[in-house]
């Protein structure tokens, strides 16, 4: 009895070591995966990413994002908007994957489902922090695969390539982005479009930032060629982190704007954003 009793023990204490080890190594991996910040924070700009367009910086976030749109007889609630996660590798590339929305159309021709899943990936070309320039210039690849149902989504993948740059002074920034949305068949009926956002953000308050994007599209060829729809976005972006917060430590914000179409084209309108973010 008493030698099934030290074996046991002697199983116990090997298993609560092995768990120990495994949990020192698994903190060790996740200290390391979030050293990323650490490093981008001596290389980058320190302004948070616009609420529509895209980031010229490098960085490691989970968007949890909802919209409420308004299109003639249709009012549509996006439960993902678009977002998703993205990940750093190395100093110089960013990898983000986009799960497909869904969509709550109150409509009695549009019916509720899935829309497209979203790929991207970022490259840095060029950046530097406070003391060295305040930018950031990065090339952008971007690809979505047509899996929205009953309409959701596009007819088939689009690709999406552009740069991305940025420029700070104090406590003011511009960012603007400038490319394309190039889809992979059906170009009649889809056409394509020359995208290019400008966003102007000021940091109100240690934890506040307001901003405000111009989104444009330049519709090219398909059954809207020549015309052009525009929003003008304002924002708001709210930072949650403690005094003792250091580039390593994970942080939350909290933001939301809305679209307001400035052209008489548009294929929306009102549409009201809201997101909560985790960058790790």
């Amino acid at each position: 009895m008493k030698k099934r009793s030290f074996i046991f023990s002697l199983a116990l204490t090997a298993a609560l070591a092995a768990c120990a080890s495994s949990a020192l190594a698994q903190q060790t991996a996740y200290e390391r995966f979030r050293a990323h910040n650490d490093a981008m924070t001596a290389l980058q700009p320190s302004w948070v990413a616009p609420l529509v367009q895209s980031d010229s910086r490098l960085g490691q976030f989970v968007r949890l994002s909802f919209s409420s749109s308004y299109m003639p007889g249709t009012h549509s609630l996006s439960y993902g908007n678009g977002k998703g996660f993205g990940v750093i590798a190395f100093n110089r590339f960013q990898f983000d994957f986009m799960p497909p929305s869904y969509f709550q159309n109150y409509s009695s021709t549009m019916k509720d489902g899935a829309g497209d899943t979203g790929t991207q990936v970022k490259f840095r070309i060029a950046s530097g922090n406070a003391q060295h320039g305040n930018y950031a210039l990065s090339a952008i690849v971007s690809k979505s695969f047509a899996t929205g149902s009953y309409a959701n989504g596009m007819a088939t993948g689009i690709f999406g390539p552009r740069l991305a740059a940025g420029w700070a002074r104090k406590r003011f920034d511009v960012q603007t982005t400038l490319g394309g949305a190039l889809p992979t068949g059906k170009i009649a009926a889809q056409g394509r479009a020359i995208e290019w956002n400008v966003t102007a953000q000021a940091h109100a308050s240690a934890h506040l930032w307001l901003g405000v994007e111009d989104n444009a599209a330049f519709n090219l060829g398909g059954p809207f060629d020549g015309t052009v729809q525009n929003f003008a976005t304002p924002a708001a972006f709210y930072v949650v982190r403690p005094r003792s917060w250091k580039p390593t430590h994970a942080f939350v914000i909290f933001d939301g704007g809305m679209q307001i179409a400035t052209t008489r084209f548009h294929f929306y309108n009102h549409n009201l954003i809201s997101e909560m973010r985790v960058l790790f």
